[in-house]
């Protein structure tokens, strides 16, 4: 059911782009058409429902591939700090903690709107590493940073 809600969410999202980027080229060229106008000529040739299949099977793909587990060598109890930090420079909060798990949420109302509201990022300790999931922009934006905040880490202690 998730990836279905998902899927509608990325759905929407490109019609919504479509719809804006469809307004911009009526309103750049300065004709008298409308926007609805516009895309009902789009769709009435087989190009316009070629990209609207595109769109589905675009939609339809993207949950499986837009998110991601990154393992990180990290503990969440002894490196709490560089890992809130590299959560914090990527635009994230703490807004769950539990017994060896993090929640972290987008920072702001506008990160949200544009993460689609799938913006929980989870971060479990396994074993000597960290486990992040959550959508693929936002891990490898925070992994990225927690691996650096690590690696300057090992260099003071050096």
């Amino acid at each position: 059911m998730r990836y279905l809600l998902r899927a509608v969410k990325y759905f929407c999202a490109f019609c919504v782009l479509y719809v804006a980027l469809v307004w911009l080229g009526v309103k750049s060229q300065g004709a008298g058409v409308s926007v609805w106008d516009s895309i009902v000529a789009t769709m009435s040739v087989t190009r316009g429902w070629m990209l609207s299949g595109a769109v589905v099977l675009l939609s339809a793909l993207y949950p499986r591939f837009g998110f991601m587990t990154r393992r990180v060598e990290c503990d969440m109890t002894e490196d709490r700090e560089q890992l809130l930090a590299a959560f914090t420079m990527a635009g994230f909060v703490l807004r769950e903690e539990s017994d060896g798990r993090m929640i972290f949420r987008g920072d702001n109302l506008m990160r949200r709107i544009l993460m689609l509201c799938e913006d929980e990022i989870v971060v479990e300790q396994y074993g000597q590493w960290v486990d992040i999931k959550g959508i693929r922009r936002g891990v490898a934006n925070a992994a990225y940073r927690l691996e650096l905040y690590m690696e300057n880490k090992q260099r003071r202690e050096e």
